[in-house]
């Protein structure tokens, strides 16, 4: 059964819903994503690895989760929906940080078309990925994960990389205006 999922203006007000895979066909429709990212105890952020089965970027490293909000969910439903899915754990503590707006081809297969809301779980230092949805995952520290995406950009998700960006200059500047 096809799943249908938000498509939003760009000011990210919902226009209505359209099938998953049509949002990513040619040069996309512009719809509502997000990436999550959690945090174990140790301040080690968990990074996935898309299954090869997947039709845009399979096998490149993401966040924990991305995914789609559909009809009635905010982003932080539609995160704490996908978190059993995904990884088989749950989370009632979603954190919104932000969100961007972006647009990436990938080859001729399709495209990303997106309003990506970036979401934070504290607090799971366990889980159980769907090998359907994850081929692989590993949790890094903040710096072992910088020294690998700038040693390694082509092995991370396009949508990844700028958020990634925005929320290490979000977090210096905090450690910046704290001194």
């Amino acid at each position: 059964m096809p799943e249908y999922i938000l498509t939003v203006d760009e000011n990210d007000n919902v226009i209505g819903t359209e099938e998953k895979m049509k949002c990513h066909d040619g040069d996309g429709i512009l719809h509502r994503a997000f990436t999550l990212m959690i945090k174990n105890n140790k301040g080690e952020f968990l990074i996935t690895k898309r299954s090869d089965k997947k039709r845009l970027w399979p096998g490149i490293w993401d966040g924990s989760i991305s995914s789609h909000v559909h009809k009635g969910e905010s982003y932080e439903d539609a995160a704490r929906r996908r978190l059993p899915d995904e990884l088989g754990v749950k989370s009632n503590k979603v954190d919104f940080l932000f969100k961007i707006r972006y647009q990436t081809r990938y080859k001729d297969v399709g495209s990303e078309n997106e309003i990506d809301a970036f979401l934070i779980v504290d607090g799971i230092d366990e889980v159980f990925p769907r090998e359907e949805e994850i081929s692989d995952y590993k949790f890094l520290s903040l710096e072992e994960l910088n020294e690998d995406i700038e040693k390694n950009p082509k092995n991370y998700a396009p949508w990844f990389l700028i958020i990634w960006n925005k929320f290490i200059s979000m977090e210096s500047n905090k450690t910046f205006t704290k001194d």
